[in-house]
């Protein structure tokens, strides 16, 4: 039996009180995506003090993410349309994030190379999105769901953010990122592309 994220079981209970409210998963959904894109223009000024804020907004984003599923379940409010606006709102921040951090390194060492590398991040973790969502409406969400343990999710990482962002560590991130977001765009690919022919069409 998985056990459900403590992050979800968190966004549970503080959208239990807006279950019977005019709030709709879409709001919160837009929330998310607001305060992920603010998360990217921090971390695009470049400096310690926005870089530290930036991440910090990207933490938030992250939690907000499980917000707008659990009050679809809770509400009934769940549509195919909010799905989608759910997964596009994911990638804008992955996409955005990773721009953000290559153009705000402009001036380290890394040079003009860094908004390269944020670029090259950002259209990997774009094809990973979309190809796991093609695999999710194939086989089901089962299908793309992360490993758990203890209640934690390998993307539960992400939390880890701001710790990067104090410890000056956002030049070794662009370039772990550089190289393992393009490998796991492959393996997506690869994974992809080895479905039953009548999954893939």
């Amino acid at each position: 039996m998985t056990t459900k994220p403590w992050d979800a079981q968190l966004a549970y209970w503080l959208v239990l009180p807006l279950k019977d409210s005019w709030v709709n998963p879409n709001h919160l959904t837009t929330v998310r995506l607001v305060t992920g894109l603010a998360a990217a223009v921090g971390l695009a000024v470049g400096n310690n003090i926005w870089a530290n804020i930036g991440a910090g907004l990207f933490a938030l984003s992250n939690f907000l993410d499980h917000t707008d599923g659990e009050l679809a379940r809770l509400s009934g409010k769940s549509s195919k349309w909010g799905h989608q606006y759910d997964l596009v709102s994911d990638a804008i921040i992955h996409i955005l994030l990773f721009i953000g951090v290559g153009y705000g390194l402009k001036g380290s060492e890394l040079g003009s190379s860094a908004l390269f590398m944020g670029i090259l991040s950002g259209v990997s973790v774009a094809c990973i999105f979309h190809l796991r969502n093609q695999i999710e409406q194939r086989l089901g969400k089962d299908a793309s769901r992360q490993p758990n343990f203890a209640g934690f999710d390998i993307e539960d990482v992400l939390y880890l953010f701001p710790l990067v962002t104090l410890l000056n560590g956002l030049e070794p991130l662009l370039m772990a990122a550089t190289i393992g977001a393009p490998m796991f765009a492959v393996w997506v690919i690869w994974q992809f592309w080895t479905l039953p022919q009548s999954q893939a069409n």
